[in-house]
């Protein structure tokens, strides 16, 4: 019996990485953690650094960070992430979570998720040192979520891809099923430039959102994305699948994943405070060339929320990426 090639992403046989248990005590803020989940990712000094989303037993997100020299155990620092001048946001901020992390002009770029009376805005942060972070500002005016930067501007703009939340299934939370895409001259500053791509109805990706920020190939843009499935008599299904963007029109799709390339199947990922979840956030890739493309055969590491619980990593290369990214079209 025939049975379908191996999926792109392959679990790390430690997982789950990070657990409540990794979360040092942080009083009088934080203590017993409740969960880590999602997290931002960059590499800098031959250290992989995450942006950990870590929630208290109040119920409020904590951003705290953690290092890794192998990209695999982490340690996390006893100091809770302060946004420098989020005080200067007038209306009430409730939550900050769900960080982006890109590597961009020499200093490191957060985009992150703001939950506030209007519904979700982009607040964007900016760091030298992985230490310090300076909120620049809110980086959108309407109900939006997982804003992902480009790591270059193209056509002299900055770039980046963000989810409008202009769905509410079954009167639940606002959610998407667009992928947009905007542009910027001064990363503070947005205006829409058109859609990328849509929710598949009736298959595996119907609610779609950007997940880590888009890597530069020599055959366009890869981008990790997560989908939704809201079709079983169950919990919706959050999976992740990968589409290849035109490096000068990141509008145009050239190729998308016809199934998943990861879907909760572990206890880790299936049981949790939100079942059913995986959630693609961080990825590192860890070799670029001289003019800024990776390589196929680059080791790519991807961190995930596991049932809004834990933090998971799966390997793979860019060229598993890229063929998935090229299968015929659902």
């Amino acid at each position: 019996m025939r049975r379908d090639r191996t999926p792109a992403l392959r679990r790390d046989p430690g997982n789950p990485i990070l657990s409540r248990g990794d979360i040092p005590d942080i009083p009088p803020r934080l203590t017993d953690a409740t969960s880590v989940f999602n997290p931002g990712a960059v590499k800098a000094g031959g250290i992989t650094h995450l942006m950990l989303r870590v929630q208290a037993r109040s119920r409020e997100t904590i951003l705290v960070m953690a290092e890794s020299a192998d990209g695999a155990r982490f340690v996390v620092r006893p100091e809770i992430v302060r946004l420098e001048g989020i005080e200067s946001v007038r209306d009430r901020v409730y939550h900050v979570y769900d960080p982006r992390i890109t590597r961009l002009e020499g200093a490191h770029y957060v985009l992150l998720a703001m939950d506030m009376d209007g519904g979700c805005r982009l607040g964007l942060a900016r760091s030298g040192d992985l230490r310090r972070f300076e909120f620049l500002g809110l980086a959108s005016t309407d109900d939006v979520r997982n804003g992902v930067l480009f790591p270059e501007k193209v056509g002299g703009l900055y770039l980046r891809l963000e989810r409008p939340n202009e769905a509410r299934p079954g009167g639940g939370p606002a959610t998407g099923t667009e992928i947009w895409l905007a542009g910027s001259d001064d990363l503070v500053g947005w205006r829409r430039l058109g859609p990328v791509m849509g929710g598949r109805f009736h298959y595996w990706d119907e609610y779609i959102g950007s997940g880590p920020p888009p890597v530069k190939t020599r055959r366009g843009w890869l981008h990790i994305y997560h989908g939704v499935a809201t079709h079983f008599a169950s919990a919706n299904i959050y999976q992740a699948g990968v589409v290849l963007l035109d490096l000068e029109d990141p509008r145009k799709v050239l190729g998308r994943s016809r199934g998943n390339i990861l879907e909760p199947r572990e206890p880790y990922e299936l049981c949790g405070q939100v079942p059913n979840v995986v959630f693609p956030s961080g990825m590192i890739v860890e070799e670029i060339d001289e003019e800024g493309f990776a390589p196929p055969a680059s080791l790519v590491r991807v961190y995930y929320g596991a049932a809004d619980t834990s933090v998971a990593l799966a390997v793979t290369t860019v060229g598993e990426l890229l063929e998935a990214a090229s299968e015929p079209p659902l």
